[in-house]
């Protein structure tokens, strides 16, 4: 049967070292049907979430180039079941990325959630376009109060996708959720701590020797 992201993922030399590694028995007789090329509810509200993600690209040389790009929370459009979209604004001018899609459209996206150790990975082909050229879609991925100049408009067209289990992914946590989870021993500690300066107060009038 199908297995959407492997179909790309294995090539002859991954084949290979499954081979040598006794594991291409696992996906040879692989029962289940796992094309993936259509995103579901699950995946647009995990892709709705993210706040960053890591995009590789290969130049003309055939080197692998790995960016993080980050934003506010949902800055990763998804356009339709198959689409999704974002803003790529001026950062150290470079343009490593830009200029490998120039030569390859081919990119593959890391969507990580390290705090329920989930990991999303994408295989799409990228469409480079201008700021004018869909005023609608650069309305849509421009970030309200975003200080950097907006250059264009990365659109990627879905492959296929699929999901890594949680091993190995080490749990971390965000400045938003540590506060959101201590929020109630602050609460608890500023409780305490009035109590106890009303304590001291009832202490030190006992104290008065008038």
């Amino acid at each position: 049967m199908s297995y959407g992201f492997l179909n790309i993922a294995v090539t002859p030399s991954v084949h290979a070292v499954q081979a040598k590694m006794g594991a291409d028995h696992i996906w040879q007789d692989f029962k289940g049907h796992r094309e993936f090329d259509r995103f579901t509810e699950n995946e647009a509200a995990f892709i709705a979430e993210r706040d960053s993600f890591y995009m590789a690209t290969v130049s003309e040389t055939g080197w692998p180039y790995i960016q993080h790009r980050g934003g506010p929370r949902g800055f990763l459009k998804l356009l339709d079941d198959r689409t999704v979209a974002f803003g790529d604004y001026r950062g150290n001018r470079q343009y490593i990325s830009t200029g490998n899609l120039a030569a390859d459209d081919r990119v593959c996206l890391f969507l990580m959630d390290y705090t329920r150790r989930a990991r999303l990975k994408i295989y799409a082909h990228v469409e480079t376009l201008g700021p004018d050229d869909d005023p609608a879609l650069t309305r849509l991925v421009t970030l309200p109060g975003y200080k950097a100049k907006l250059e264009r408009i990365f659109r990627l067209c879905l492959d296929t996708f699929d999901w890594n289990c949680p091993q190995h992914i080490t749990p971390r946590f965000t400045e938003e959720e540590v506060s959101e989870a201590v929020l109630p021993l602050r609460n608890r500690l500023a409780q305490l701590e009035v109590e106890n300066a009303e304590l001291r107060t009832r202490l030190a009038g006992k104290e008065d020797p008038r």
